[in-house]
């Protein structure tokens, strides 16, 4: 099978994330794309005002009707920081003889070689890499052509992606705007329900 990973906070989902697992799911014939929740993002400020467990439920009304996505929590039951080689080493202990793919947005994909142990993420997975625009799919190419010096393998997705931003989201909850196409209507649903975003400037 040919597995991917795609990583983040999804503080909240959008539907910018459902579209990129969608185009690298018919890009690559994916059998199955797990988006995994961080527990702590290494690379941001830790947002204590929404649970993981919330950030959880979210993903899982976001993809309920994409039959190849699943949702983890593995790096929520992990807890600490939420390291992408370790979830990936405990991916192929799961899909031992299947291919692994990593997910990443274009500033992911530019900066991956300085993270924790790149070597190991290298070895288990091909890293896929998005352009947010025409003019960013030469810059990711020679990111491409760098990364292979270090041993990775890599996949460009060669259209953009619409943009959508998790922080506009927040603060367009946070302003009382609407936010509808943005997220699918059950994540929005959630929100508003539970009350998330509303205090965040």
């Amino acid at each position: 099978m040919k597995v991917a990973m795609f990583g983040g906070s999804f503080n909240p989902i959008h539907t910018g994330h459902l579209m990129l697992v969608q185009a690298w799911a018919k890009a690559l014939s994916l059998d199955k794309v797990l988006m995994i929740p961080t527990y702590i993002p290494p690379h941001k400020q830790r947002d204590t005002s929404v649970l993981p467990e919330q950030r959880l439920a979210m993903c899982r009304l976001a993809v309920k009707d994409l039959p190849f996505a699943e949702v983890s929590d593995m790096e929520i039951q992990r807890q600490g920081a939420s390291y992408t080689y370790l979830t990936l080493q405990e991916l192929h202990t799961i899909y031992p003889n299947d291919q692994l793919f990593l997910i990443t947005g274009a500033d992911m994909f530019m900066t991956i070689h300085e993270w924790k142990h790149p070597e190991i993420i290298f070895s288990l997975a091909t890293v896929c890499g998005v352009p947010r625009n025409d003019d960013d799919i030469s810059r990711l190419e020679q990111q491409a052509a760098y990364l292979h010096t270090r041993g990775a393998k890599t996949e460009i997705l060669n259209a953009p992606i619409m943009t959508v931003s998790s922080t506009q989201i927040r603060n367009r909850v946070a302003q009382g705007k609407s936010i509808a196409g943005l997220v699918t209507p059950e994540v929005e649903a959630y929100i508003l329900q539970n009350g998330l975003y509303r205090k965040e400037v």
